[in-house]
């Protein structure tokens, strides 16, 4: 589906309630993967694969360095239509412990002047024994999987550390990472685990449990110095990467958001970017960087790229601008790490930290 033809899609998905029009995505995705006819020829149309793009990460490889950002696949039922949407990775989750239903509805709005999504959606999904059999299911498929935890609403901020630990031990042996999400400003008190003391026990938890990478994902309502500090406390503690940012609670950046819930999209972008490029310039060559929020375009994904981040992660852009934008942007991204004199991406990512 081209951009254009996407736009008399999104009309109509627009008229629905932002969820509904989720689950009929989700829906489509599911006869994506159960219809290799289908899958074949919207991977081959979708799907970039050129040497120049591949990096080995975290003990796999990545054909691209486009990723679906954790809340799209709470559950990880839509893993394997991933390359069909062009997708190098995908992050599941957020997954708890325990099932829980989230927020009361309604808890998603489109901000469409702003190109943007407000979510309070809680960390709704099926739990971790409902992804565990869903991940024992794609096991053998060759794909790049990240999984991201969280605590259940119900258990007290000082019980915490229970509910990682019960994670990590559900998904020692799966996925390509493991990421902790202590960022979202959805669940009550959990951005108050943002902490050093706090870091260093879950990672020192996560570690003894799990071979598997460990990333800390951050908010984006921090100082620079903060976020800083808190990605220094990570690494010290054994993270072997960070994912910047989570959504934004920043509310003024528009006279149309609720005064509830987290601002992904066009609105979070230099917000975003401003956090990421202050932990590259600390962090550029000590860690794995991932960058997320507000990226939605090739020059937007470079820009990333060159700042230090080896990964970027999409999802409010595929909204507002529909399922080519990964292949449009990976064929562009060739283009440009030619036309800049690198032979891959690897040459190319922290371009601007090396001089």
């Amino acid at each position: 589906m081209s951009l254009c033809s996407y736009e008399s899609a999104k009309k109509l998905f627009f008229k629905l309630e932002p969820e509904t029009a989720h689950l009929i995505a989700g829906f489509g995705l599911k006869a994506i993967s159960a219809c290799p006819p289908l899958f074949n020829y919207m991977t081959k149309r979708n799907f970039v694969d050129n040497d120049s793009l591949k990096q080995e990460l975290f003990g796999t490889t990545f054909h691209n360095p486009i990723g679906l950002a954790a809340g799209f696949d709470k559950d990880g039922d839509y893993i394997k239509a991933m390359p069909a949407l062009g997708f190098g990775f995908t992050e599941i989750g957020t997954v708890t412990p325990k099932p829980q239903a989230g927020n009361p509805k309604p808890r998603l709005f489109r901000l469409i002047e702003d190109n943007s999504i407000q979510n309070a959606m809680g960390f709704n999904n099926k739990g971790s024994y409902y992804m565990l059999q869903k991940l024992k299911k794609v096991k053998f498929f060759n794909f790049p999987i990240g999984i991201n935890i969280g605590k259940n609403k119900v258990t007290p901020e000082k019980e915490a550390l229970g509910d990682y630990e019960h994670l990590f031990r559900a998904f020692k042996d799966y996925g390509t990472y493991i990421v902790i999400n202590i960022s979202s400003p959805n669940t009550p008190g959990l951005r108050d685990l943002q902490n050093e003391q706090f870091i260093k026990e879950v990672f020192r938890i996560g570690k003894s449990i799990t071979n598997r990478p460990i990333l800390l994902k951050i908010a984006p309502d921090m100082s620079a110095e903060d976020a800083i500090n808190l990605a220094n406390f990570a690494i010290e503690a054994g993270a072997d990467g960070i994912i910047a940012t989570n959504t934004t609670i920043d509310y003024s950046l528009t006279p149309h958001a609720k005064d509830f819930g987290g601002i992904s999209g066009a609105l979070l972008r230099e917000k975003s970017f401003e956090i990421f490029e202050a932990l590259a310039k600390e962090l550029y060559g000590k860690t794995t960087l991932i960058s997320v929020g507000g990226i939605d375009s090739t020059q937007e994904a470079y820009r990333r790229i060159k700042a230090g981040a080896s990964l970027v992660q999409i999802y409010t852009s595929l909204i507002y601008k529909g399922p080519s934008l990964v292949g449009e942007i990976n064929r562009q991204l060739i283009h440009l790490i030619k036309k800049d004199g690198y032979n891959s991406i690897t040459e190319a990512i922290g371009a601007d930290r090396k001089h």
